[in-house]
C-alpha cells in the first residue's frame, strides 16, 4: 500500500517576509564582504610584488665569490638565494628566525619563471613566501628573492574572523528587527483577523477600522467593508423575504380557511340532515356555491400573483391611456348604478406658483404596453375608491403627461408612498391619477397598503373589501411596465393612488 505524498506545510507570511529579507540582506553583507578580502589580499599582494621587482643586489653581494652572511644586509625581511652558472645552489642571505623559502638546491627543480612572482611554502611550518626569479650580476648566474607572506596571511585570518562576527551579528540582528519590523507592518491585518473572528462570531456590525487609501491593507480594508456591507444587506433582504414568505403563507391560509370551513360545514349539514326542506337546501347550495366562487376568485389572484412575480411576458401594443381611462370609469359608473359619481378630466400638471388652468382639455396619451394588464390597475384602483368613499363625492380620474417631481409623481416625498423605486427627476411621464373623497388612510396605514393581504380594516371579507391582493397585484405590473404605483396622502380628506409609466421618448 502506497503512502500518500506528504504536503509540505505552507510557512507564514510573517515568516516567508523575515527570511526573505534576512537572506537577501546576509547576500548582500556576504558579497560586499568577499569583494573586499579580496581586494584587499589583492592590494597586498601587489605591494609585495612591487616590492619585488625594485629590488635590486646590495654591491657587495654582487661580488662573484660567495659573500659572507655578515658582510651583506638585506632591507627588511628579504631572503635571498644564488645558483652559479651551472644552476646550483651557491648560498643564501637574509636574516631572521623566520623559516625561509623551500627552494630546491638546483635551477633544474626551479619550478620558476623569471620575472614573475609565485608563491612557496617556507622550509618548515605552514608559512608561505613570495618569490622572484631574477637574473644574477654575472653572466648564467641567478637569484631568488623572496618575502614571507605572513602579514599578508594574518591579516586575511583576521579580517575573516572580523567578517565572520560582523555576518553572524549581521543575520541575528536582521532576524530580530525584521521580525519586529514585519509584525509592526502586519500588524492591520492582524486586527483584520481579530475583527473577522468577532464577526464570524455573530457580530455582523462591526467593520474593519484601516481603511487608509494611500495603503495596501487601507485599501483592503475599504473592499472588505463594501462587501460586508452588501452581505448584510444581502441578509437583511433574505430575512425580510423570508418574513414575508411566512406572512403571505399565513395570511393566504387564513383567507382560504374561511370559504372551506363554510363549505365543509354545509357539506356536513347536508350529509346529517338528508331531509332538510327545499328551502334550506336551496339556500345552503348557493352558500357553497358563494364561498367557492369567492375562494377561486382568491386562488385565481394567487395564481395571478405568482406569474407576475417571475417576469412575465407583457404585450408591447401602442395604449391609448385617455381610451383606456375612459373604458374605466364608464365601467365604474355603471357597477355604481347612480350612486356614485365619477369623473375624467387631464392631469394638473402645474406647480404650486403656477396659476392652474380651468380650460384643459382631454388629449391623447399613448404609451407602449400590455392594454388588459393597464386597463386591470386602472380597475383595481376605481374599486377600491367607489368602496372607501360614500355616496355623494365625485371620484375623479385624470389622465395626462407630465415631468417626474415632487407634485406630479415618479419621484419620492413626504406624504408619498410607494413599493417601487423613484423614476428620475424630470424624466417624461404618463400619469393616470384616481383621486377620491373618502376617510383617506393613517401614515402607519399609508405605509403598508401594498403589502399582500393587508387591509385597513381586518374584519372585512372579499364582498366587502377584498383579500388585500389588489394593490399588491397592480404593483406588480405597473413595475412589469417600467413604471410604479404610488399613494399619496394629503392634509384633507380622501386619497389619490397615482398610475406613473415612463414616456417613450
Amino acid at each position: 500500500m502506497t503512502r500518500p505524498p506528504r504536503t509540505r506545510r505552507p510557512r507564514s507570511l510573517r515568516s516567508r517576509l523575515v527570511w526573505g529579507v534576512t537572506l537577501l540582506a546576509a547576500a548582500a553583507v556576504l558579497t560586499a564582504q568577499t569583494i573586499g578580502v579580496l581586494v584587499l589580499h589583492s592590494w597586498l599582494l601587489n605591494r609585495i610584488d612591487q616590492q619585488l621587482m625594485e629590488f635590486t643586489l646590495p654591491d657587495r653581494a654582487k661580488l662573484p665569490s660567495r659573500p659572507a652572511p655578515d658582510s651583506v644586509t638585506l632591507p627588511s625581511d628579504f631572503r635571498l638565494t644564488f645558483y652559479d652558472a651551472s644552476g646550483d645552489q651557491r648560498g643564501t642571505l637574509g636574516d631572521g628566525e623566520k623559516p625561509g623559502p623551500k627552494l630546491p638546491h638546483s635551477t633544474s627543480a626551479l619550478r620558476l619563471t623569471k620575472g614573475h612572482q609565485a608563491v612557496v611554502p617556507a622550509v618548515s611550518g605552514d608559512g608561505h613566501w613570495r618569490v622572484l626569479w631574477k637574473n644574477g650580476p654575472v653572466e648564467d648566474t641567478s637569484f631568488v628573492v623572496a618575502l614571507p607572506l605572513d602579514t599578508v596571511e594574518g591579516a586575511m585570518d583576521k579580517l575573516l574572523a572580523l567578517n565572520v562576527a560582523v555576518f553572524a551579528a549581521t543575520v541575528v540582528g536582521l532576524i530580530a528587527v525584521g521580525r519586529w519590523v514585519v509584525r509592526l507592518g502586519l500588524l492591520p491585518l492582524t486586527r483584520m483577523e481579530h475583527t473577522a473572528q468577532d464577526i464570524t462570531a455573530g457580530d455582523l456590525s462591526l467593520r474593519l477600522s484601516d481603511t487608509d487609501p494611500h495603503t495596501e491593507t487601507g485599501r483592503l480594508g475599504t473592499v472588505l467593508n463594501d462587501m460586508l456591507d452588501r452581505l448584510q444587506q444581502a441578509l437583511r433582504q433574505r430575512e425580510f423575504s423570508e418574513a414575508r414568505l411566512r406572512r403571505f403563507v399565513a395570511d393566504a391560509g387564513h383567507e382560504l380557511r374561511t370559504p372551506l370551513t363554510s363549505i365543509q360545514g354545509f357539506a356536513q349539514l347536508a350529509l346529517r340532515h338528508p331531509d332538510r326542506p327545499a328551502a334550506q337546501r336551496r339556500e345552503a347550495d348557493e352558500q357553497v356555491a358563494r364561498n367557492a366562487e369567492r375562494m377561486n376568485l382568491l386562488v385565481d389572484d394567487l395564481l395571478l400573483l405568482a406569474k407576475l412575480d417571475q417576469e412575465p411576458a407583457y404585450r408591447s401594443v401602442p395604449v391609448d391611456l385617455l381610451a383606456l381611462a375612459a373604458d374605466a370609469v364608464s365601467a365604474a359608473a355603471v357597477r355604481a348604478g347612480g350612486e356614485y359619481r365619477v369623473t375624467l378630466s387631464p392631469l394638473d400638471e402645474n406647480d404650486e406658483n403656477d396659476e392652474k388652468t380651468e380650460d384643459s382639455e382631454l388629449e391623447v396619451v399613448e404609451t407602449v404596453g400590455d392594454p388588459h394588464r393597464l386597463l386591470q390597475v386602472v380597475n383595481n384602483l376605481l374599486s377600491n375608491a367607489l368602496v372607501h368613499t360614500p355616496p355623494g363625492p365625485p371620484v375623479d380620474v385624470r389622465v395626462g403627461t407630465a415631468r417626474a417631481g415632487a407634485t406630479t409623481g415618479g419621484t419620492d416625498r413626504p406624504g408619498r408612498t410607494s413599493a417601487s423605486p423613484s423614476l428620475a427627476e424630470g424624466a417624461p411621464i404618463h400619469v393616470i391619477e384616481v383621486a377620491d373623497q373618502g376617510p383617506g388612510l393613517l401614515p402607519e396605514e399609508a405605509e403598508r397598503v401594498f403589502e399582500r393581504f393587508y387591509r385597513v380594516d381586518p374584519s372585512r371579507s372579499r364582498d366587502h373589501g377584498g383579500s388585500g391582493l389588489g394593490l399588491a397585484i397592480a404593483t406588480a405590473i405597473a413595475q412589469g411596465h417600467g413604471g410604479r404605483l404610488e399613494l399619496d396622502t394629503g392634509a384633507g380628506p380622501g386619497c389619490t393612488f397615482r398610475l406613473v409609466l415612463p414616456a417613450r421618448e
